[in-house]
């Protein structure tokens, strides 16, 4: 902590006495192309890796600007939805984050290190592997560009959803500095600072620092703590290179710490099983004296009793050249990055010793090179490219049952096994109590491709631009449970002589398994986009997308066989395969202060990657393996206003219809599981006997996460006013955003149904174009009560928690530019 104040005192000295930029010193062009994307008019993009007007590119593209960002309060991904309708964002923990567009990316509620993300999230041309990197704060961002569809034959990592594009702001020529202070309620405080400027007439440096803290918004009874805190800090340093004016080296190193109290759940409610209603959870916590610590989720109250912890650590460094070569440009970048993941969960979601300890620490590495090279005549625009991807991974988890667990995870039958005859109700079994998992997981995962597009102007007004990619994937797995009781005997699947048995009850819960898995397969996809100017600043165009996301191999376990060896047919999971069609239109008027995009699309998947239960390997039990078909289609609309320079609005909007076209071997939903599924007759849910189905066919059902209807929108006024003398305006803002229901369960449940939800959030403020900005705001004005996700707890008692959204909050920031 001492470190950290002296760096942030030292930094913001640096800045207050950084002084005013000198007018004859020239900028780079990312500097320039930074203003721009600030300015009313032509916004400029960088996603097809030159810069050209956004409204140019023949994609379905949100740009967000670094200050739009600031002002709305979205320092991270999962702000950023607010402002981008079409992004989804799912996170019960960093580990356990997901980003997904259309209803496409990864998995919802599945967390595996073997399988792929199908949005990409790239930081200056780097791409960023785990999701985990999306919960930091964005540090020094210039824009963020948010591509909707496959990026397979644009960027190195095929990604089948679309790509989160974060630019940095570059190192400068003439002295900058800008800093931003913000304090709110729950003690929040955060602070960021950078400084720029040149060290010599080739050399000139960045360095940028963010702080960010915030107390709990939910009370822990049993630890008498607030809890769902925040502390994270970033710190990012550039410098740039540039020996002659076809030359750029750009050196860049980062590292960001997330170390808050979290991630907690609170109670939510409960749901019928097949379970005997004596083994559901209303009669389990009765027969345990146990009360949860609400009733009611939005009292913020939770009574969790294990350690939470979610220490988060991010980090790497990469080398930019960028040159001019011939009549075109080319461009490397080789970057190396670290992951360290140290967590603890509750994830028995309650104040019971159920599940004691669950703690799956992970390291990584990762070392990328991208080759480009770009070319750009009167006629044509070529990219091509060469990427190379490899990442370690390392996870050690621990997972402890304690002494509540025999109750709520084995049935009547072993438990009365166990028990003395009539004495099942005062017994208190010990079946689970220190029965611990200790995993070791290990992946390395290389990729290799080759990608290239093509812009072929035909005529002034019509381009055709087709697209190749191949690709290699191998990926090498290595997965190592070894169980143990409270005796110290190891558990095997075969332990025990029935189910009924001490060691038979044991292993139906936790046993041993090792096992290698291996993947790699080649390749190979393409895209065709037809885009026509119909006039001056109207544009259509049409996109067909044949793409893939990559195979994987299953990390979380597999089932086995009689002998109680894994059946490693499970252990590889197929690649998806992925049909996209795209029709858009995209267009400006009035002087281009009216911008009216649309886009509609329809996308098919065979093999979607996702959790069954399947009986065709002679046992069932859930694993990562492949559904048969999903599709999503739908339509988009953004829309912004700027009649004057007084003011400005926007209004984006989605339609989209995302299902599972076949999905036959689905697991359950908690109001059809926990029955037998051999004996027994159907009967209403917590009848004694009722039969549950072995698996689900769920076709047709609405994809899980994704609203059908969501919406962003907002407006902004602002009249001229002096403040100590000094010129400049006083305004008003207002952001908005809305999302419809949505399933948190894989199958949907009547049980998870998260409800629709706005959040609205104002600010007011003084400011000058370029130097003082002094604003209050308040951030989900209305109080909203909202669930970020709901859990279905393990066991099939009935037991539902919640991840909450924020509460309101409110503060005041001041920012400085010079």
């Amino acid at each position: 902590m001492k470190l950290r104040q002296i760096f942030l005192a030292s930094v913001a000295g640096a800045a207050f006495f950084a002084g005013p930029a000198h007018a004859a010193d020239e900028a780079p062009a990312e500097a320039a192309e930074q203003v721009q994307a600030e300015a009313p008019g032509d916004i400029v993009v960088t996603a097809r890796h030159r810069s050209e007007s956004a409204q140019s590119v023949p994609l379905a593209i949100s740009v967000l600007g670094g200050l739009t960002l600031e002002r709305n309060g979205a320092f991270n991904v999962n702000r950023l939805q607010q402002l981008a309708p079409t992004l989804q964002f799912y996170s019960s923990n960093p580990r356990n984050s997901a980003a997904n567009l259309r209803g496409l990316g990864a998995p919802f509620g599945l967390t595996n290190d073997g399988i792929e993300q199908g949005v990409g999230i790239y930081v200056d041309d780097v791409y960023f592997s785990r999701a985990a990197a999306s919960t930091f704060d964005f540090l020094d961002v210039a824009q963020i560009e948010v591509l909707r569809g496959p990026q397979g034959t644009l960027y190195g990592k095929n990604t089948t959803a679309g790509a989160i594009n974060i630019t940095s702001r570059a190192p400068t020529f003439n002295f900058e500095s800008r800093g931003e202070v913000s304090v709110g309620n729950y003690g929040y405080r955060q602070l960021k600072l950078a400084v720029s400027g040149p060290l010599s007439e080739t050399v000139a440096a960045r360095i940028a620092v963010s702080s960010t803290g915030r107390g709990g918004t939910i009370y822990n009874t049993t630890t008498k703590s607030w809890v769902q805190s925040q502390d994270n800090l970033g710190l990012r340093g550039q410098i740039l290179w540039r020996p002659s004016a076809t030359v750029d080296v750009t050196l860049a190193a980062d590292y960001n710490e997330q170390n808050p109290s979290c991630c907690a759940t609170v109670y939510y409610g409960y749901g019928s099983t097949q379970r005997s209603s004596a083994r559901q959870f209303p009669a389990l916590a009765a027969l345990l004296g146990y009360t949860p610590a609400s009733a009611n989720p939005y009292a913020r109250v939770t009574d969790l009793d294990s350690e939470l912890r979610a220490t988060n650590r991010i980090g790497g460094a990469s080398l930019k050249i960028k040159a001019q070569v011939g009549a075109g440009t080319f461009t490397s970048i080789t970057a190396w990055r670290f992951w360290d993941w140290n967590p603890s969960n509750d994830r028995d979601y309650t104040g019971l010793p159920i599940t004691t300890l669950s703690q799956n620490p992970t390291k990584q590495e990762q070392y990328t090179q991208e080759f480009r090279y770009s070319l750009a005549t009167s006629h044509f625009d070529w990219n091509v490219g060469l990427f190379a991807f490899n990442q370690a991974v390392h996870t050690t988890g621990t997972q402890q049952q304690g002494t509540a667990a025999s109750r709520f995870l084995l049935s009547s039958a072993q438990i009365n096994a166990i028990c003395p005859t009539g004495s099942s109700a005062t017994c208190v079994p010990d079946i689970l109590n220190g029965l611990t998992a200790r995993n070791d997981i290990r992946l390395n995962n290389t990729s290799l491709a080759a990608f290239s597009q093509l812009s072929w102007k035909v005529t002034d007004r019509f381009t055709i631009q087709p697209g190749v990619r191949l690709n290699y994937d191998q990926k090498k797995g290595w997965y190592n449970s070894v169980v143990t009781n409270s005796a110290g005997a190891q558990i095997f699947p075969t332990s025990g002589t029935g189910a009924n048995s001490l060691l038979g009850a044991q292993a139906g819960v936790l046993s041993s398994q090792q096992f290698p898995a291996r993947y790699s397969a080649w390749n190979f996809s393409y895209d065709l986009t037809l885009s026509y100017a119909l006039a001056r600043d109207v544009r259509a165009y049409a996109t067909y997308a044949k793409t893939f996301k990559s195979g994987g191999v299953n990390l979380n376990g597999v089932p086995s066989d009689a002998n109680g060896q894994p059946i490693l047919a499970a252990a590889t999971v197929k690649p998806e395969t992925v049909n996209h069609f795209e029709i858009g239109f995209k267009s400006q008027w009035l002087d281009r202060r009216v911008t009216v995009n649309l886009a509609a699309f329809r996308t098919t998947i065979d093999n979607f990657q996702a959790q069954v239960t399947n009986g065709a390997l002679g046992v069932l039990r859930g694993y990562l393996a492949n559904a048969e078909s999903v599709r999503t289609q739908g339509l988009e609309g953004d829309f912004s206003v700027r009649p004057s320079d007084r003011f400005s609005a926007y209004l984006n909007a989605a339609l989209t219809d995302a299902k599972y076209r076949k999905f036959t071997t689905a697991p359950c939903p908690p109001e059809l599981s926990g029955g037998t599924t051999t004996t027994g007759t159907p009967g209403a849910a917590g009848a004694p006997g009722a039969l549950s189905p072995a698996s689900c066919d769920i076709s047709g059902q609405r994809l899980p996460g994704v609203s059908k209807y969501a919406l962003s929108w907002g407006g902004e006024y602002n009249i001229p006013a002096k403040l100590f003398g000094k010129d400049g305006e006083v305004y008003v803002g207002y952001d908005a955003s809305y999302r419809s229901s949505w399933s948190s369960n894989a199958s949907a449940s009547i049980y998870t149904w998260v409800k629709g939800y706005s959040l609205h959030n104002f600010r007011a403020g003084w400011r000058q174009d370029r130097g003082i900005d002094i604003y209050g705001w308040v951030r989900n004005a209305t109080g909203t009560n909202y669930v970020e996700m709901l859990t279905v707890a393990s066991g099939n008692t009935g037991l539902i928690a919640a991840n909450l959204g924020d509460p309101r909050t409110y503060g005041a920031t001041v920012k400085f530019e010079f």
